[in-house]
């Protein structure tokens, strides 16, 4: 009797655990926010973790579907002018209600954050001629150019609570400080967890760089509850460990194993899987503007990136479908423009970017490098998937065209930085469609930068083409859909043709987890945690 009631308690302790362990959800990144401030870069590892403790406007869905959020409705008047409603019985996590004047900090603070990486999230509210708030629960916005996609562009843009600054009363005016009288919050006060005051269904409980990130349930979320009382984000940069860890036990759900380890979970029952197409774009961004560029070395000193026949050349020697099938495991489309074929603003049916190393001998020799040159292409190894390995293989067939090419991969919190300084001469990129259309990636990297810098932001390179600028300026103010179609198309092509920008491959993304949970792929390839459900029984 004494054993079977010990066996009883035993028993009854094990399913206690294992009730308590199924209220943290723990999942392995591939790539590891840079800071729990969501306007410090505008990148999808910090834009994932962001959306857990702060909310924006307007939200997204899986397939990039928008839903009303803290703004339950909108409208705009067919010209300048957006109004939005705003959801009433939603507070802080700090219990502050949330009211039109935390949209109007938020705005305000993205133009004043002054350790930010970039322009990140500028690029929105720089064309913003005025915000107004008629009473708490309307905002309305007055934009200097015409945006059609203004709440596409919201959804990305996470609200602060105008209570962590000293303040008098919130209005846009950038020349008067917007009102704040305190000092303005910076990056550190968001990773210390002080300032990481938002309306999401999560609370950062502690950000540990390089080792975890800690979530808990908010508890005032005007939303449902989600089905995890604690979330862990764990960085785990190498996808093998990834994988093991998942086999192990050690994580739930692991962001991006590698294709080839599929094979290892498909037919164990205990683990499950999903690839989801994405819309991230693989490229190289090239320095197109300087006579000496810092990682460009020719016999006549000059930088041969600043001819077309050299970068056409360089787009030549590219086997995509050689580094689709051999690095990507077949995870990845080629890719023949900046957002896939069909998507908004895309052409119908793009030239294939052909691998001709024979022909891109030929063009070199036209422009005078019949020897070659130097150059290094410096690249992340911890942002994309395969990052480093890509940039390799591109290296090589760079390097059997006669253009003799290093590799410099560094972590990204180090590269992102740097790239923002335009220390590089051939860079990797990759870019998400926020939007859904082929403005995303047009709008933000090719173009000259304007006065407001709510275009061009990302163009490192200093390309230029002023056809492509006119173009681009039109479409993305252009409210008849049809028409901006047609303009983005040809915006699109003359990019193409300039190859200041070399398109690889389209992303995939891949979530490995185990089979009792229910894992929605993102095509936007955020991993969080409200995507993850317990699967029904």
């Amino acid at each position: 009797m004494r054993r079977s009631i010990f066996a009883l308690a035993l028993a009854t302790a094990s399913l206690s655990s294992i009730c308590a362990s199924a209220q943290t959800l723990r999942i392995a990144l591939a790539s590891e926010p840079t800071a729990v401030d969501p306007h410090y870069h505008d990148l999808t590892p910090n834009n994932a973790l962001a959306q857990h403790i702060f909310d924006s406007l307007v939200r997204q869905d899986e397939q990039q579907k928008l839903h009303p959020s803290l703004a339950s409705s909108w409208e705009n008047d067919g010209k300048n002018r957006w109004t939005f409603k705003l959801r009433d019985g939603v507070t802080f996590s700090n219990g502050k209600p949330f009211t039109a004047e935390d949209v109007v900090f938020t705005f305000c603070r993205t133009l004043k954050n002054e350790t930010k990486v970039s322009d990140s999230f500028a690029d929105v509210t720089g064309n913003f001629a005025s915000v107004e708030a008629p009473d708490p629960k309307t905002l309305v916005i007055t934009t200097t150019n015409p945006e059609p996609l203004l709440p596409n562009l919201l959804s990305a843009l996470p609200i602060l609570s105008a209570s962590i600054v000293e303040h008098g009363p919130i209005s846009y005016d950038i020349a008067k400080n917007c009102g704040v009288t305190g000092p303005w919050p910076t990056v550190s006060g968001f990773n210390d967890g002080t300032l990481a005051i938002g309306t999401g269904p999560y609370k950062l409980k502690s950000y540990s760089r390089g080792s975890s990130i800690e979530l808990e349930r908010n508890p005032s979320y005007w939303g449902k509850a989600e089905p995890w009382a604690n979330v862990r984000l764990l960085p785990v940069t190498n996808a093998g460990p990834r994988l093991a860890g998942l086999l192990a036990g050690d994580y739930d759900v692991i962001e991006n194993p590698a294709a080839r380890d599929l094979g290892r979970i498909k037919n164990d029952k205990r683990f499950a899987s999903v690839v989801t197409p994405s819309t991230r774009v693989i490229y190289f961004q090239l320095d197109v503007a300087r006579d000496q560029s810092p990682f460009v070395k020719a016999e006549d000193g000059k930088s041969p990136l600043k001819d077309v026949r050299v970068r056409k050349a360089m787009s030549l020697a590219i086997d995509r479908d050689a580094i689709v099938k051999r690095i990507m495991d077949g995870a990845a489309e080629p890719a023949y423009q900046y957002l896939p074929t069909g998507m908004f603003g895309t052409q119908a049916k793009p030239e294939k970017l052909a691998y001709d190393p024979a022909q891109a001998k030929k063009l070199l020799a036209e422009a005078g490098y019949e020897k070659g040159f130097q150059l290094t292409l410096s690249s992340t190894n911890d942002r994309y998937i395969n990052d480093s390995q890509i940039t390799q293989a591109v290296a090589q067939y760079l390097t059997q065209i006669g253009i003799k090419t290093e590799v410099d991969a560094m972590t990204r919190a180090i590269y992102f930085p740097r790239r923002a300084k335009k220390e590089f001469s051939v860079a990797l990129g990759g870019w998400g469609s926020g939007t859904g259309e082929a403005a995303s990636f047009l709008r933000q990297w090719p173009p000259t930068p304007n006065e407001a810098k709510t275009i061009g932001g990302s163009n490192y390179g200093g390309y230029k083409n002023d056809r492509f600028d006119t173009l681009i300026r039109e479409a993305i103010t252009t409210l008849d859909d049809a028409k901006r179609d047609q303009l983005l198309q040809e915006a699109g092509k003359i990019v193409l043709a300039d190859y200041a920008f070399i398109p690889i491959h389209f992303e995939s993304g891949i979530w490995a987890f185990k089979s009792e949970l229910d894992v929605k792929g993102r095509a936007d390839q955020l991993m969080l945690a409200m995507s993850v459900k317990p699967k029904a029984k």
